[in-house]
């Protein structure tokens, strides 16, 4: 009780001069993997830990990672770069180059392809394919004594957000625990949490309590094969990674390491002013496992808002001076069978003929081009790839042909050929007024992109089989994957909510102006949010 009266004072004590005017020590960048707007506002009035904190402080509900390409590698090259995914050159996870000499020719976006004998799947991690600096690697050359960390669930996570020069940058490599690029020596802390990660992996886990708010979630939805979801408490048996990856025990540890290197590094103890990215994954791989709607995301979002607070009253008993901005890389869109369930009965799945295995034999069969692999992709929506081997006249006809197949079918909403994407302007002006080819423009880049970008249909759900994999995803123009929340916290900062839609490429500007960093415009695509309520400005002058 007195730790929640503590608390309480502590937020409500108000020094506007400091939020305003002094540059923080420590900046804490929280992307939470696949926490949509949707996700954000259902919870918002059971918060009360770390996540009610956050909504006390300058609240964007509406912000958006505005390109087509909604996907996890995408979104974090925007939080920390202030650049959309056509400059950063962050398409895709993955994207395809048919002219490199493996026969995988499928290029992961945290990978050094040029290393013997890797592929996609078995890879070494490499920040290489990002094209723009952090502003963790802005602040770095403006101050070479900044300390830049950063860690999460994912490689890709916490590459992007921590850019090629951060001092320490680590993820969850497997039952191993924290892992980073190779030859990096494991120091002593890291070393202490994968200890204590292994211990807690050896015990088994009986699952958390049900929340009140999730108790009307609680009842089983069947996706065949004697599968279902939505009951679960994330129930584990001793050793398995897989349970522990996809529940609120990743975050956890996600946490734990973060705190500690705050801690044994003294992150916002100096003259100059740091930066620490936090990647927290869980809530993505619960989304993918289980769906959005059921007891599991609930207890993930109730587990998230608890873990975040005791991370933050760590920081405040250290005495930091810290600014937090919370946001996510992508949203998400539940399963269609719940949907189905709850008053959407339009929800599918993508027709197994959208796929590029699918495509290649039909198209072969219509223009005579059998035998050959002509049509590259990862699933059925996303950027397609035309066989390199293909003459002039041949490709012609296998483009003809697939556009010809694609906007005929039911479940696809546009094609468009690389021509007509690059032909588009940049977009600007409201995010939630683009149009889908100016979203699809967002994400391009002249040398990575497909031939063809295929976009499926609203509350399409581009897995074909929920039974062998996944059984919901993201990665759709659409809001419900664009919308993301974006949230600012420094104590004595003013509250205010704005629900006009803003970027997530805004943030990197706006933090950057709360430590008098300047970044020139033509850089960048983002602007800076002035975070200071009514009158006066943390901007600088526009």
């Amino acid at each position: 009780m007195l730790r929640k009266v503590a608390a309480a004072l502590l937020l409500a004590t108000a020094i506007p001069a400091t939020a305003q005017t002094t540059p923080p020590k420590l900046i804490v960048a929280i992307s939470v993997d696949q926490f949509s707007a949707d996700l954000f506002s259902e919870y918002r009035q059971y918060y009360s830990g770390g996540l009610k904190r956050l909504t006390q402080g300058v609240v964007f509900p509406k912000g958006y990672q505005s390109h087509a390409a909604t996907e996890t590698c995408p979104g974090h090259s925007t939080i920390l770069t202030g650049s959309r995914p056509s400059r950063t050159g962050i398409i895709a996870n993955t994207w395809f180059d048919l002219s490199i000499a493996r026969e995988d020719k499928a290029i992961y976006c945290a990978e050094d392809e040029s290393v013997s004998g890797s592929n996609s799947g078995d890879y070494v991690a490499s920040p290489i394919h990002l094209k723009v600096p952090t502003l963790g690697g802005r602040m770095k050359i403006a101050n070479p004594a900044t300390r830049v960390v950063s860690v999460a669930g994912k490689d890709r996570a916490a590459i992007m957000m921590g850019g090629p020069t951060a001092d320490q940058t680590w993820w969850i490599g497997g039952a191993q625990g924290f892992v980073s690029y190779k030859g990096v020596a494991t120091p002593p802390l890291v070393a202490k949490i994968n200890e204590a990660f292994a211990q807690r992996l050896t015990q088994p886990n009986a699952g958390f309590d049900l929340p009140q708010q999730c108790v009307a979630k609680d009842f089983p939805v069947a996706i065949g094969a004697g599968k279902s979801v939505g009951t679960g408490r994330f129930a584990r048996a001793a050793g398995d990674f897989k349970a522990f990856r996809a529940s609120p025990e990743q975050d956890a540890m996600t946490l734990v390491l973060a705190a500690g290197a705050i801690e044994s590094m003294g992150l916002g103890k100096q003259a100059q002013t740091d930066i620490i990215s936090i990647g927290l994954s869980a809530t993505d791989y619960v989304g993918h496992t289980y769906g959005t709607e059921g007891t599991e995301s609930c207890i993930q979002i109730d587990r998230l808002d608890r873990e975040l607070g005791a991370f933050f009253d760590r920081l405040d008993k250290d005495g930091i001076d810290y600014a937090v901005v919370l946001t996510a890389d992508h949203g998400g869109h539940d399963l269609p069978e719940r949907h189905r369930e709850n008053a959407m009965p339009m929800e599918s799945r993508a027709d197994e003929a959208l796929t590029p295995k699918a495509l290649t034999a039909t198209i072969g069969a219509k223009t005579g081009l059998t035998g050959k692999k002509l049509i590259w992709g990862d699933g059925p929506a996303g950027d397609l790839y035309f066989d390199k081997g293909l003459t002039a006249a041949q490709r012609a006809k296998v483009e003809a042909e697939t556009l010809t197949l694609l906007r005929a079918h039911p479940q696809v909403e546009a094609a468009y050929t690389k021509p007509q994407i690059a032909a588009v302007p940049s977009p600007s002006g409201p995010p939630e007024s683009w149009t889908l080819l100016q979203e699809a423009r967002a994400s391009f880049d002249a040398q990575r992109s497909g031939d063809i970008l295929l976009l499926l249909k609203p509350r399409i759900t581009p897995i074909v089989d929920p039974t062998k994999g996944y059984v919901a995803t993201h990665g759709s123009p659409w809001d419900y994957d664009r919308r993301v929340p974006i949230l600012f916290w420094r104590k004595g900062l003013t509250h205010f909510e704005q629900p006009l839609g803003v970027e997530t490429v805004d943030i990197m500007p706006t933090l950057a102006a709360l430590i008098a960093l300047p970044v020139a415009k033509s850089e960048i695509d983002g602007r800076c949010l002035d975070l200071v309520a009514g009158e006066g400005t943390s901007c600088p002058a526009q």
